[in-house]
């Protein structure tokens, strides 16, 4: 049976002020674009999964339900089956869970929190004009704390399994149709698991978190596999291709203010039915080479961190969401910071806090190059031209048509032309929330996003939120939101 989750659907023709959109307690759409709701915290994920009860959460529902928080990774297409309905897997991530929204008390609930995070891979009909989840779907799932995933790569020599994805706060869908889960740094979640947190890391042995998690989301009984071949590092960006000689290329950035771009080549061509596409390759980082990039080879792959800095890695003003567009070319968005801008080519060094977006060309058109020439491809903040303002872009789309959705963590979602010389407002959230992540339909018709966290202002509450959207409704919590956007022109 299809979800009846779609019922607060809008076409919204409010007049679209970026301006003023922090402090509205509904989303405004551009006109001539409408919005879906898709799912929310606390939807059923898996057929078991209770209803959704904000006021007595349980471990046992925060693992079948739809996680606090959402970021959009990625679509999977599905080939159509006898009846001719289109279907897709979606696949969200759930990085955080912040105890003064989640719980009624306002107390850390560490097991629970833990639960509701990690991912969900979400069966995906189309009816009509619109894509719906569906309810008890095969590939439905969702991956935590407790979910047993395989070890491979160099990791596999002293461990073979671990328990549990953690704060998953960066990934893709792959060219071979899978799915990267990348986990943050969560060893300060030990420490709030309490007794169960001392089980862990023994259980855990020398694997831990940290990784990037590879999974095949058609196989519902799949183990994540995480593979240490990628490295151990706290990424805010993934995005995977292949070279122009079939091998699988995955693209990272360090979540750090001042981090690097790192890039994995497989030793082998990518295959769908390969178990270890990424466990066999080189892992380099990106140093500058004048106005240009050249990516060098780690010596030392066991800390890339450490490896990068004895490198002298290029440094990036918080370096975020990536995207493969035509050609090759590797789109990298870059939040900002305030201060010094770090060391870079003259022409490239904005020192701007409203954050960047970068185009790096591999030469010869191939992801696997040596050496990227870099482009600026938008500056953050007011550009004095009328166009629409983009501040700390944080995640990026390439669609079919060539132009570029931007998520930006001040400004909500901007379309830009293929070349960046035009901007078109979309989506702004509601006061709390941050756009995450975006992800283009099969059918090219529809746009999935992510509305995080609503209504969770510096002082707000879960009984004090600063909206209680998408409801509305005096009795229910603010839900952080998968939305579906579609153009009507």
């Amino acid at each position: 049976m299809l979800s009846r989750r779609l019922l607060l659907v809008s076409a919204l023709s409010v007049p679209f002020a970026q301006s003023a959109w922090a402090q509205k307690l509904d989303d405004t759409t551009q006109p001539g674009f409408s919005r879906d709701v898709v799912i929310r915290w606390g939807d059923r994920v898996e057929f078991d999964a209770p209803p959704f009860t904000p006021n007595a959460p349980t471990p046992e529902a925060a693992a079948r339900q739809f996680g606090w928080d959402a970021l959009v990774l990625g679509i999977v297409p599905m080939p159509k089956g006898a009846d001719g309905v289109p279907r897709a897997i979606l696949a969200v991530a759930h990085p955080t869970a912040d105890a003064r929204m989640m719980f009624p008390d306002e107390i850390d609930h560490p097991e629970i929190a833990a639960l509701a995070q990690g991912a969900s891979i979400l069966n995906l009909e189309r009816h009509g004009d619109r894509w719906l989840v569906t309810d008890g779907g095969y590939q439905s799932r969702r991956l935590t704390a407790r979910t047993l995933c395989r070890v491979t790569g160099p990791q596999a020599q002293i461990v073979e399994a671990s328990e549990g994805l953690l704060a998953v706060g960066a990934g893709a869908t792959t060219p071979w149709n899978t799915v990267l889960l990348a986990e943050g740094n969560s060893t300060p979640w030990f420490d709030r698991l309490g007794d169960r947190g001392a089980d862990l890391p023994h259980r855990q042995n020398a694997a831990g978190y940290g990784w990037i998690a590879e999974l095949d989301p058609f196989d519902p009984q799949a183990l994540p596999a995480k593979r240490t071949a990628l490295g151990r590092f706290p990424r805010a960006g993934v995005a995977a291709g292949t070279s122009s000689d079939g091998r699988a290329v995955v693209f990272m950035t360090d979540d750090r203010p001042n981090g690097a771009l790192f890039r994995f080549v497989a030793s082998a061509p990518a295959a769908a039915d390969s178990t270890d596409t990424l466990d066999q390759g080189t892992l380099s980082v990106a140093v500058f080479d004048g106005d240009a990039i050249r990516f060098a080879a780690l010596p030392d792959a066991s800390n890339p961190l450490a490896a990068a800095k004895s490198l002298n890695a290029a440094s990036f003003d918080a370096p975020a969401g990536l995207a493969l567009g035509v050609q090759g070319t590797l789109l990298l968005a870059c939040r900002g910071t305030d201060g010094p801008a770090p060391a870079s080519p003259s022409r490239l060094a904005t020192g701007n806090p409203d954050g960047r977006i970068l185009v790096l060309t591999p030469h010869g058109g191939d992801p696997a190059a040596e050496h990227f020439d870099i482009d600026l491809g938008l500056i953050g903040g007011n550009t004095g031209t009328g166009a629409p303002r983009v501040s700390r872009p944080s995640g990026l789309m390439v669609a079919t048509d060539g132009r570029v959705w931007i998520t930006a963590e001040a400004t909500g979602i901007t379309v830009a032309s293929a070349d960046f010389t035009a901007l078109t407002a979309v989506y702004a959230p509601p006061i709390g929330a941050v756009m995450g992540g975006a992800a283009q339909s099969p059918d090219g018709q529809l746009v999935f996003t992510a509305v995080r966290h609503p209504g969770a202002t510096p002082t707000a509450s879960f009984d004090n939120p600063a909206t209680r959207w998408p409801t509305l409704r005096p009795d229910m919590p603010p839900q952080s939101t998968v939305i579906g956007l579609q153009s009507s022109f």
